[in-house]
């Protein structure tokens, strides 16, 4: 039997956010005249990165209008996930919040675009809210989820918050019947206990 070695090379750049945790991973491409190939999650490099769960779920996303929001979603303990959140196609401002309580940082967000073009995604740690808005005609997504969706843990902040006061760079131009109805934070709400 031949002994295979593994490539020393990296597939990814992990880069942290301003938020701890929240890392904007820059997928590296190999480019032909073929096209090009890039790998989207790789186990071993994302437990080196501190991500030591196993995916459990996949999901894809298809957003017709540009300027729509959707989230901002959560799931509380002990269902809280972590999601590596790319874009296929389109463009999108990407948004992570900060809800773990005590965090230095709680209730701060932070926004990344992500893009077909700029190949970057972002992995949003537990005890983060997340949304995004569509800047592009015709977005698509995909997101790995650490844990299965699960409606009794779920839960959801108002996209425009005043508490919050994420900056979408377009007007908002479509919203789900769900996303609307979500309340704005309470002066008694203290966070998430991981």
């Amino acid at each position: 039997m031949n002994n295979i070695k593994r490539s020393a090379r990296s597939r990814f750049d992990f880069i942290p956010t301003p938020l701890a945790g929240l890392l904007r991973v820059q997928r590296k491409v190999t480019e032909d005249h073929r096209g090009f190939f890039s790998r989207f999650y790789c186990a071993e490099e994302f437990r080196a990165a501190g991500i030591n769960r196993p995916i459990a779920q996949i999901n894809h996303t298809f957003t017709r209008k540009k300027g729509a929001v959707r989230g901002l979603h959560f799931q509380h303990p002990p269902h809280a996930e972590v999601k590596l959140v790319s874009c296929l196609k389109g463009a999108i401002l990407d948004v992570a919040v900060d809800l773990r309580r005590g965090s230095p940082t709680f209730l701060r967000w932070h926004g990344e675009v992500l893009s077909a073009e700029n190949r970057k995604s972002l992995l949003v740690p537990e005890g983060y809210a997340h949304g995004f808005q569509a800047l592009t005609e015709d977005c698509e997504l995909i997101y790995l989820h650490t844990a299965a969706y699960f409606p009794d843990a779920e839960g959801a902040l108002n996209m425009v918050d005043p508490r919050l006061n994420i900056v979408w760079p377009l007007p908002i131009t479509d919203l789900s019947e769900q996303d609307c109805k979500h309340s704005f934070i309470g002066s008694g709400f203290q966070g998430i206990v991981l």
